[in-house]
C-alpha cells in the first residue's frame, strides 16, 4: 500500500467531499484521516489515503483531473511516521483579544525549545461579555524530554503578558 497525503482547496459547494471520496474509492483507496473546513468561502482540507501500489499512479492522475472541476489537489507520497521517542505530549490553549502576531510570537517561542506542533486549530469567537473578537487557539505539542516545563510555562507567560492573552498548558 502507498500512503498519500492530500491537500485540497476549492470554492465551497455541496458535493465536494463526495466527489473526492468517489475518486479515491474508484481506485481502491481507503480514506484514513482528515481535517476539513470552510474558510472564507473556500473548502480546504488535508487527508491521508492508503491506496494499493498498483493503483497509485491512476489515482494521482484522477485527482489531477479534478482540477477541471475546481478542486485543486496536491498529493505527496508519505512513509509511515515513526513514533516520537523521548517526547512529552502536552496541549496548549490560548484566548485573548485578536491582534496581529499572536501565532508568530507563540510559534517562535515553541521553536526556541525545539517543540513540534502536531495540531493547531485557531478561530475568532465573540467575547461573552462584549461583542469584541477574541482569538482562540488550541494546539497539541510534542515537547522534547529535556525541556524544563516550568521554564517553558514562564516563557509563554511572559509572551502572554505582552500579547494580553491567557495561555494554559496541560
Amino acid at each position: 500500500m502507498t500512503s498519500l497525503v492530500l491537500t485540497v482547496i476549492a470554492p465551497d459547494q455541496p458535493g465536494l467531499v463526495e466527489q473526492l471520496s468517489q475518486t479515491i474509492a474508484a481506485h481502491q483507496g481507503n480514506w484514513l484521516e482528515s481535517s476539513m473546513s470552510r474558510l472564507a468561502g473556500k473548502f480546504a482540507g488535508i487527508l491521508i489515503v492508503a491506496v494499493p501500489d498498483a493503483q497509485t499512479e491512476a489515482l494521482l492522475s484522477a485527482l489531477e483531473a479534478l482540477d477541471s472541476q475546481g478542486l485543486k489537489i496536491i498529493a505527496e507520497k508519505s512513509q509511515e511516521a515513526k513514533p516520537e521517542t523521548n517526547c512529552n505530549s502536552i496541549s496548549l490553549e490560548l484566548i485573548g483579544h485578536d491582534k496581529q502576531g499572536i501565532v508568530r510570537e507563540i510559534s517562535q517561542a515553541l521553536n526556541g525549545y525545539n517543540i513540534n506542533v502536531e495540531r493547531l486549530s485557531t478561530e475568532l469567537v465573540s467575547g461573552s461579555m462584549s461583542a469584541e473578537q477574541l482569538f482562540k487557539a488550541e494546539a497539541d505539542l510534542l515537547v522534547p524530554a529535556g525541556v524544563d516545563l516550568d521554564d517553558l510555562q514562564q516563557s509563554l507567560e511572559d509572551i502572554a503578558g505582552d500579547l494580553m492573552v491567557d495561555i494554559t498548558l496541560n
